[in-house]
């Protein structure tokens, strides 16, 4: 079973499971839901502190990002605490190369960006994420 949060998926990840399928299943749990204020729901409570501070900072961007991009009512407070921001730069590539590196400075979005994330310019793209492609 998906889990219903992203509290949720955070949860599994210390209990072990792999946190790019964990991540993976909230992300489907949260495009498969059909109203704003059930996606909020879905954002609202705060994952756990992993101790992994790249973890910790995703959860903060994920929620953020999502929350912008699926015009939710609002962005959970818990996603601005501290915590939830790396002071060096994290580029999310397996590829470390200068041009990638760039690459990923330039394209992140903001939500990411300003937590010293650099990824792709659609980081949590999923096939049934919703959006219309612009």
């Amino acid at each position: 079973m998906r889990p219903a949060t992203l509290a949720e998926s955070y949860e599994r990840i210390l209990a072990g499971a792999d946190g790019d399928v964990a991540l993976a299943e909230f992300l489907d749990t949260f495009y498969l839901t059909a109203t704003a204020e059930a996606r909020l729901d879905t954002l609202r409570r705060e994952p756990p502190i992993t101790g992994d501070p790249h973890l910790d900072a995703l959860a903060g961007a994920v929620a953020e990002y999502l929350a912008r991009q699926y015009e939710l009512p609002s962005i959970p407070s818990w996603a601005f605490e501290p915590s939830r921001y790396l002071e060096h730069a994290w580029h999310t590539s397996s590829i470390d190369s200068p041009g990638m590196r760039e690459y990923l400075t330039y394209s992140s979005p903001a939500e990411f960006a300003s937590r010293n994330i650099f990824t792709e310019e659609r980081p949590l793209r999923r096939a049934r994420s919703g959006l219309k492609q612009s």
